[in-house]
């Protein structure tokens, strides 16, 4: 019996030490790479005049995702650039093959009035993924009061944030900018991290490019971001507000975009036993046996679990309607 319990205490300080080895490698790779990133947003001219306009420059494309992450209702602008001559390549319906240099930006901002946004936005930060020898790192930059330009930061921030949102409501918030460091909780997959919604079936959707519509897919290939690809070979991730979509449907592809990038096999929630990835069997996700808690945690603000300090009130409306169907 002695051996067993002197067996089994080493066995548990083995597991812990490697996974505490492991954080630490990821914090040492992470740290050995931050000086790779630049200063200031302005340094990688990513924007054409003024940045409050949000105009691509310098190489950067626009893309769109049909389901992102709920971030405090904040509105979302997306862009990615190659080094030149490379482009991405599809390997399935996730995440693609990125070359090295590959820059995605993604700039969180809020309209001073959602009824007519002629009234102008004010930008409250931007986010890197910048990939490096073979590793992806993750910068916050933080705008300006004057809106001319973003800093680097180390550290986490709040600020107030007010606008008035589509209903003529005005709303108050006490927006939560994330530390670099905290990009792991969502970002991270076996101690690496990873982009999270550009995935091919989340990019798979119809846009307006020179008020023309065509699908994404084949406006990246034209503009050289994608290597030649068939659309109709992937899937397409609904756009949960579309009520075109049936409830099941977009209630799936909500939590895919939400709770999928750590409730994995290799997430920081590879512990749970729920799983929410869209190309999960629904018998396989556990979704239905954990319906009570995920309203509970919901309700209470508690997920997503970055990046959110109120709830996504239409999203858990939604959720509530699947599970009482």
């Amino acid at each position: 019996m002695k051996r067993i319990i002197i067996v089994t205490i080493l066995l548990v300080t083995a597991i812990i030490a490697a996974v505490y080895l492991a954080g630490s490698a990821y914090c040492a790779s992470t740290a050995q790479y931050d000086r790779m990133l630049l200063p200031r947003i302005s340094d990688y001219k990513i924007f054409a005049g003024e940045p409050v306009a949000l105009i691509p420059g310098n190489g950067f494309q626009l893309y769109e995702l049909s389901t992102g992450l709920f971030t405090d209702y904040a509105e979302k602008q997306r862009l990615i650039k190659l080094p030149a001559s490379k482009t991405i390549v599809a390997v399935n319906d996730g995440l693609p093959h990125f070359p090295d240099s590959t820059i995605l930006v993604k700039t969180f901002y809020y309209f001073n009035d959602k009824r007519n946004i002629s009234k102008g936005k004010r930008l409250i930060e931007t986010r890197l993924l910048v990939k490096y020898n073979g590793q992806w790192l993750a910068g916050t930059y933080v705008w300006n009061e004057a809106q001319t330009d973003a800093v680097l930061v180390s550290k986490g921030a709040t600020t107030a944030v007010s606008w008035i949102d589509e209903n003529a409501n005005t709303r108050n918030i006490t927006y939560r900018i994330p530390a670099p460091k905290d990009c792991a909780s969502c970002h991270k997959s076996n101690n690496l991290l990873l982009p999270a919604g550009f995935k091919m079936r989340n990019l798979n959707r119809n846009v307006v490019r020179n008020n023309a519509t065509l699908n994404q897919l084949q406006y990246l290939q034209n503009a050289g971001v994608l290597s030649p690809v068939d659309p109709a070979a992937f899937s397409s991730l609904p756009d949960w507000q579309n009520e075109k979509h049936t409830i099941p449907e977009r209630v799936r592809a909500y939590l895919e975009m939400n709770c999928a990038h750590c409730h994995n096999d290799k997430g920081s929630c590879a512990l749970s036993s729920v799983r929410f990835g869209w190309e999960i069997p629904l018998a396989d996700t556990r979704i239905e046996n954990k319906k009570y808690r995920i309203i509970n945690l919901m309700t209470k603000g508690r997920m997503p679990r970055i990046g959110t300090t109120i709830v996504d009130a239409e999203a858990l409306t939604l959720i509530k309607k699947y599970f009482q169907q």
